[in-house]
């Protein structure tokens, strides 16, 4: 899906490549994580379903934002895992996720839409953002997180627009069974942690592997070692590829594709991606 818009949205390559530039001049000085109050996002949730089990209950849609906030500030008791040789790159994007109180129009909101559609699953193509397509459009994604939840085919638990891309089909989009921590949440996938990955692309943040399968790619951030390809399941410490040991692969960051009780960690050098990620592209969300 990247790719695809890197091809069909001309701006997007030189909004990434203008985002580059800010990250590097935010390491050079220095600066990691955001310093006072945490930014407080909102979020809305657009549920698209045709079977009633797709129609996931409020309860489900909120018991995924606590997840968010303690993986985001670094509260997550399970960083305990995190191998002692990366504790201390463990770090807080000091930001705070909450479910829309006010719709575009300023009415109260629960933050939450439900849309039937005649759609039995959507793919990778923004079909799902799109009333015309059997989804829903999103709301103004200049001031709101859009995660759209649904049915999604060929083995997809989600995926995300990187900053700089489109408008009207920024957001994310998340598997309902791999959505929240109770419900339909099916495990291994249900501690929430498809959402706090899929964020981390919305904020700019790449695969830890770099997305290459021979020890070239990189995730361009410094604090992260090089990894041949991402690793699956519950992988045991070290996991040694290029010529990473000893300690090996960092399988425990958000950015692998690990189960979801295996990945408990992001770094400074991805926090401050996120931050120049806030401070830039995505500045007018939150508060």
């Amino acid at each position: 899906m990247h790719q695809r818009l890197l091809e069909e949205y001309p701006a997007f390559r030189q909004n990434q490549l203008g985002m580059e530039a800010m990250v590097r001049r935010r390491m050079a000085l220095g600066l990691v994580a955001k310093l006072g109050a945490p930014t407080v996002i909102p979020v809305v949730v657009h549920v698209v379903h045709k079977q009633p089990a797709e129609n996931i209950s409020t309860a489900q849609i909120k018991s995924q934002i606590p997840v968010l906030n303690k993986d985001y500030k670094a509260t997550n008791p399970d960083k305990k895992n995190t191998p002692a040789v990366w504790k201390g790159l463990v770090t807080s994007a000091n930001i705070t996720f909450r479910l829309a109180t006010k719709d575009p129009s300023g009415k109260p909101t629960n933050g939450i839409t439900r849309t039937k559609t005649d759609r039995d699953s959507f793919g990778s193509d923004d079909s799902v953002k799109s009333a015309a397509t059997g989804g829903v459009d999103p709301w103004d994604t200049a001031k709101y997180i859009n995660i759209w939840v649904c049915t999604l085919g060929n083995s997809l638990l989600g995926y995300a627009q990187f900053p700089g891309g489109p408008p009207e089909t920024d957001g994310l989009v998340i598997l309902n069974t791999a959505f929240g921590t109770k419900g339909t949440a099916a495990a291994p996938f249900n501690k929430g942690r498809t959402v706090t990955h899929e964020l981390g692309h919305y904020f700019n943040l790449h695969h830890i592997w770099g997305d290459t399968q021979h020890c070239e790619g990189s995730d361009l951030v410094e604090d992260t070692p090089n990894q041949q390809q991402p690793n699956f399941g519950k992988p045991s410490f070290p996991h040694i590829s290029c010529k990473n040991g000893p300690n090996g692969d960092m399988f425990m960051n958000y950015m692998d594709y690990v189960d979801d009780d295996a990945m408990v960690m992001f770094t400074a050098g991805q926090v401050t991606r996120i931050n120049a990620t806030l401070d830039g592209p995505r500045k007018t969300l939150g508060t």
